[in-house]
């Protein structure tokens, strides 16, 4: 490998020679965002008041361009292009392929290609910025020494904000030059980090490549320790679905599933940076959101709800609502009477039962289904009906009425309701799926007198969201990102996986993070309840984020919480800051904080969940200014106070953990403690700080 421009003696000399490399690739740059903005511009000035039939259209296409707009905004701070690949030949038109419906990429004759975050062309539709997604653009990513893919040179490019200041070379098809790390490279994953997460489009890995590149049609699992990327990695792999794919993906849509809302804060920036505006982002409570939430259960009552059993002790419930016929159907039209006797009723109730279709549509087939065989009565009588005949007949007060016996409607929540509220109900549907103290556990004390007035749980918001879905079918999106997957509970796993019945998913997780009583024992058994058994699991094992002697201290759990589990090996250069302490009480505590403060970057400090309301007090009076998990840091406001329970998917340049016991102590068992504790301990950038009073875990000395 080399540097034109050392990468620690960056040139900001505007008035450099024209042969200059560095000064040519800023001109380029400019050039550019010049071009960006005049692509900008041309969006900016289309008028579509003429071009539209009706004024719905209108609105639909005017959004469309806003949209538009807001895809080529030009941010000062992030690099327009990282890096550059040097064909030794033109690339092939079928590397140029653009996403899904777009012709040929105009980039196929060209041997010289910059690579960023987006496609830019001038105004003669010549490309000056290729989109890293493009196939072209593949070659960034996976080339080598063994394999350089056609690539003569690769360039990476160093910015300070959005000034190009640096690039390193790397002669991919010269035999005498050795393989070395880029410096470049490693000097962007170990960026001090403040304010949300972004992306690493500039830092994706072969490995990471391959998960981001693989199809639309298959699901994934990824496997990945903590700072291996598997959330980056997810999200990049969304932008890349949406690029070759696009249209498909604008009908059908697409969702990120986070933990919480602090998760969801901290990645919302990542995706719109690279262009990619429409995936809606949620939880799992807010996709199973039907009734409002003002209760809690305890874990073993949280851990039944979560059961995949209760699938089918709702279905029993649900279809117990269905009596066979006792009595015909006797329909009047003018002066004839037509009689369909119970046993035929019987018999259409028992081929809907036989299809297996959602209860709902049962329901609504139903009348059509009685209405047909008055039809059939009618035509044997030598009479003429047609379609309207059997609509009025479906509509007849006397069908309406059998219907309503037979095949009463059913309210999903009041469903729910009944199920744990009413002992009798509960053991009749549930014998031999739950025993009598799982009936207990989850069975309310006091039974609620309505919907509303019920206190319902986050785990009972999930059983009337598969009630809900028996009766009618969830729509379908195109693909689905679930990440920190490992803590959901079968129950969840249906409730995400309904909603990409007919498309794919993103799996990401690790099960050595399981902090749920009903965390994930396997990604097959997962893949199963989400209804993907057929999806690939991938397991990242580099470690690109926590240091090596923080992610090799925190692996002393690993034997304790999830012994089959590779150890994450970290490829960062510097070792880190690592630390652990004892402490008398707060004064050390905001000690340390403020030692981490004089450094470059944000600081966690995180602590279980009942030490945070004294950090609080001692962090006010010490006049240090925090913000919580999900508000975004700022240059004067660098300190997060983390509540344990809040700090997965996470991450600080510097984290102090205050009192790991009190972690450990604060969950309900030792294992889901210290697979907290392990947790706790992986959220550092660049250094971490232990202090302790109390005797430190066992499994930790």
């Amino acid at each position: 490998m080399s540097a034109s421009t050392p990468v620690d003696e960056p040139v900001n000399d505007p008035a450099a020679p024209a042969d200059d490399p560095l000064a040519r690739e800023r001109s380029h740059l400019s050039a550019s965002r010049a071009a960006l903005r005049a692509m900008r511009e041309d969006v900016e000035a289309l008028d579509i008041r003429d071009v539209t039939a009706n004024w719905v259209n209108t609105q639909v296409l005017q959004h469309q361009v806003e949209e538009r707009i807001k895809a080529l905004a030009d941010l000062s701070d992030t690099p327009l292009f990282f890096g550059r690949l040097d064909y030794l030949h033109a690339p092939g038109a079928e590397q140029a392929e653009g996403a899904e419906g777009e012709r040929p990429q105009p980039e196929a004759a060209y041997r010289t290609l910059h690579i960023g975050r987006r496609h830019v062309h001038d105004a003669d539709g010549d490309p000056m910025v290729i989109d890293w997604r493009a196939p072209v653009s593949q070659p960034f990513y996976r080339a080598s020494k063994k394999d350089p893919m056609d690539v003569g040179l690769r360039r990476r490019f160093g910015y300070t904000g959005g000034d190009l200041t640096a690039y390193e070379d790397e002669h991919l098809s010269d035999p005498a030059e050795a393989a070395t790390t880029s410096k470049l490279l490693q000097q962007e994953i170990e960026r001090p980090r403040v304010g949300p997460m972004r992306d690493i489009v500039a830092t994706i890995q072969p490995e990471q490549d391959e998960i981001v590149r693989s199809g639309l049609s298959g699901s994934v699992c990824v496997q990945g320790g903590p700072g291996t990327g598997k959330t980056a990695v997810g999200l990049h792999r969304v932008a890349y679905l949406l690029y070759a794919h696009r249209e498909r993906l604008a009908r059908t849509g697409t969702l990120v599933v986070g933990p919480n809302r602090s998760f969801l804060h901290y990645i919302e920036q990542v995706l719109p940076a690279l262009g990619e505006l429409t995936v809606a982002q949620a939880t799992v409570d807010d996709l199973v959101a039907h009734v409002e939430v003002r209760g809690t259960d305890d874990a073993t009552a949280a851990t039944v709800k979560g059961d995949a059993r209760m699938a089918q002790v709702l279905r029993r419930a649900l279809y117990s609502h269905v009596t066979m016929p006792t009595e015909p159907v006797v329909v009047v039209r003018g002066s004839r009477r037509w009689r369909v006797p119970a046993y035929e009723l019987e018999e259409i109730v028992r081929q809907l039962l036989d299809r297996d279709i959602r209860y709902g549509a049962a329901r609504e087939a139903l009348p059509q289904r009685i209405a047909h065989a008055v039809l059939v009565q009618m035509e044997r009588a030598g009479e003429a009906p047609d379609d309207r005949v059997q609509d009025a007949v479906a509509r007849n007060a006397a069908v309406k009425a059998a219907v309503k016996a037979v095949w009463p409607a059913v309210d999903p929540a009041k469903l729910v309701l009944r199920l744990l509220g009413d002992a009798e109900f509960l053991a009749e549907h549930a014998e031999g799926l739950l025993d009598e103290q799982e009936r207990k556990a989850i069975l309310w004390a006091k039974p609620a007198r309505s919907v509303k007035s019920a206190k319902w749980s986050a785990a009972d918001t999930v059983l009337i969201d598969e009630a809900a879905d028996l009766i009618r079918r969830t729509p379908s999106l195109g693909h689905v990102v679930l990440d920190e997957a490992q803590d959901l509970s079968p129950m969840q796993y249906r409730a995400v996986g309904r909603r990409c019945t007919t498309g794919s998913a993103t799996v990401l997780g690790d099960l050595a993070q399981g902090t749920t009583p009903w965390a994930t024992r396997s990604w097959e058994e997962a893949l199963a309840h989400l209804g993907k058994p057929d999806a690939v699991v991938e397991e990242l094992t580099a470690g690109f984020r926590v240091p090596t002697d923080v992610i090799t201290y925190a692996s002393r759990l690993l034997p304790h919480i999830a012994p089959g589990l590779t150890p994450v090996a970290s490829i960062r250069e510097n070792p880190g800051f690592f630390e652990v302490r004892g402490s008398s009480g707060p004064d050390d505590v905001i000690a340390a904080c403020r030692e981490l403060l004089s450094r470059e970057g944000s600081v966690g400090l995180i602590a279980a969940d009942p030490r945070i309301p004294a950090l609080t007090d001692a962090l006010a009076a010490a006049g240090l200014p925090h913000v919580a998990p999900g508000e975004e840091t700022t240059e004067s406001t660098r300190l997060t106070l983390v509540p344990a329970s809040l700090a997965k998917g996470l991450e600080y340049d510097y984290v102090l953990l205050d009192e790991p016991q009190a972690v450990v102590d604060a969950e309900p068992d030792e294992r889901t403690g210290l697979r907290r504790l392990y947790v706790t301990l992986t959220r550092a950038v660049s250094g971490l700080i232990i202090t302790h009073g109390a005797p430190l875990p066992a499994q930790l000395t």
